[in-house]
């Protein structure tokens, strides 16, 4: 008696929609989140945006007891200190992440990613703590003997001002420590899907372990790197404690990178707790703004990302 072959491209069938309508719905859940967010964020905020207009983003003046609030000022200091953040990692991160994918030897390799992840994994009042309490303190001589160098030259002395321990270079160098793992990881990760035939296509005609580097490793990992940056920026942007502690809650527009100055997630921190409705209202307020600005900050980097794909597959 013959046996009758299984079919089994139905069940392939059944499978493939399933896998589908389950991404699918995934996907809309994404959407419905943030949307929610957006939304109840909105409603909560709207009081101050009614009162205060455009004023809220324009104006640097925060006084709750007048019910006036400006966001200039703690819009300025987390771009400010997210931005010497980046300045500061995104250099360190991706000579880590190619000295562990294409120099460093097996052993050395997996002891310094075991040391990235431990890194990663540190809660970040930890950071904040350390910063407040040492590194604030002992970097302080450093930001003195930058001030004396530096602060007479003009135009450039500007941003080497009268430097305190607790500012914005501060916090931007506790952010960058929070940060490099992230991008670390990342980096490495996108830079060793590299396929080996370019590499080895690279070295074979004569090039350096460098040029390899600049004109195989590189072209192929650049939106997968962009991607690992904006996320980094994403983590700085939003970080609270941290920040909070080291970067001196003093709300003011100033380019000394030496000045205490203050962020809008840690200004939520500082005063939630004995707000009263209106500094509430203007708190979820600064928070709908951090929103926006990380959503925009991840729009561009898909752009970037989705437009090196097409490069890298020759598609102009």
């Amino acid at each position: 008696m013959s046996s009758v072959p299984t079919d089994f491209r139905s069940r392939r069938g059944v499978a493939d929609r399933a896998f589908q309508g389950l991404s699918v719905g995934a996907g809309v859940v994404v959407l419905a989140v943030l949307s929610l967010i957006a939304a109840i964020t909105l409603q909560k905020s709207w009081p101050v945006f009614r009162d205060m207009g455009t004023s809220f983003f324009t104006s640097d003046r925060w006084s709750p007891p007048d019910n006036h609030f400006g966001a200039a000022a703690y819009i300025y200091g987390s771009l400010l200190s997210a931005t010497i953040a980046l300045v500061l990692a995104v250099p360190v991160s991706l000579g880590i992440a190619l000295f562990v994918t294409q120099v460093a030897p097996r052993r050395v390799r997996r002891v310094v990613v075991s040391l990235m992840d431990l890194l990663a994994v540190v809660p970040s009042v930890v950071f904040g703590l350390w910063g407040i309490l040492v590194f604030s303190t002992q970097i302080k001589g450093f930001y003195d003997h930058l001030h004396s160098l530096l602060g007479g030259i003009p135009v450039v002395g500007g941003f080497f001002g009268a430097p305190q321990g607790r500012s914005f270079f501060t916090a931007g160098i506790i952010l960058a420590i929070m940060i490099t793992p992230i991008i670390t990881s990342l980096a490495r990760e996108v830079i060793d899907t590299t396929p080996q035939t370019d590499r080895e296509g690279a070295l074979a005609l004569g090039a350096t372990r460098w040029e390899m580097i600049r004109g195989a490793v590189l072209p192929h990992s650049t939106g997968g790197i962009v991607g690992a940056v904006m996320l980094g920026l994403g983590r700085a942007l939003g970080e609270t404690i941290a920040a909070a502690l080291v970067i001196g809650s003093s709300a003011q527009i100033t380019r000394n990178l030496f000045g205490s100055g203050d962020s809008m997630p840690a200004t939520i921190a500082n005063q939630w707790g004995e707000a009263n409705s209106p500094q509430k209202a203007a708190l979820i307020g600064l928070a709908l703004t951090l929103f926006v600005i990380t959503i925009v900050v991840n729009m561009i980097a898909t752009g970037v990302v989705q437009r090196s794909a097409r490069r890298s597959q020759g598609l102009r």
